[in-house]
């Protein structure tokens, strides 16, 4: 079962797919994308307040890059999978002229990954492209290839959650 939660920043996102998780029977396995920089004092906070809301008994793997070889390691018919989030690891694709090559061969292994996972998934991940065209080639690159990914993301999820004001919507699925 594949859930995509998407939402702005503090919309509750993961707030909500951690919640769905502790409710999950299983054994749950967080997959962290994001690359913390200790010179990053306010992202470093940031970390430091997700790590502090998940249980102990809770596995954490921090995939960096790799998060389709995470995915195949640590799934299981029994495991609930959260990863968060997917626009963090899109993060590690990005160099100065915008997405670099390694982009297309590591988001295709993703989503083939995707198709023969056993147990749940829980993808969280951010809906930015909501507002103003933004400023710089680079940056528009990301805005728009995040919105096909989630787009590719939400074609395959069973079910798609949007998380506003921390108020789940389901868009997809049982109570769309």
């Amino acid at each position: 079962m594949l859930h995509l939660i998407s939402g702005g920043a503090r919309s509750g996102k993961s707030r909500h797919a951690e919640t769905l998780a502790l409710a999950h029977a299983g054994p749950v396995v967080y997959l962290a994308t994001a690359a913390c920089d200790a010179a990053d004092a306010e992202f470093a906070a940031r970390v430091a307040h997700h790590r502090a809301r998940r249980p102990a008994h809770w596995g954490c793997v921090e995939t960096g890059a790799g998060l389709a070889d995470a995915l195949a390691t640590h799934a299981a018919p029994d495991t609930l999978l959260l990863v968060d989030c997917m626009t963090m690891w899109l993060m590690h694709f990005v160099d100065e002229d915008g997405l670099g090559q390694p982009w297309p061969e590591a988001r295709a292994r993703l989503l083939a990954t995707l198709a023969g996972l056993p147990g749940t998934l829980l993808l969280v991940t951010n809906e930015i492209g909501w507002g103003v065209v933004p400023l710089g080639a680079a940056t528009r690159a990301f805005v728009d290839e995040l919105g096909r990914l989630n787009q590719d993301l939400a074609a395959r999820a069973d079910r798609v959650s949007l998380v506003a004001c921390g108020l789940p919507l389901v868009l997809k699925g049982e109570g769309a």
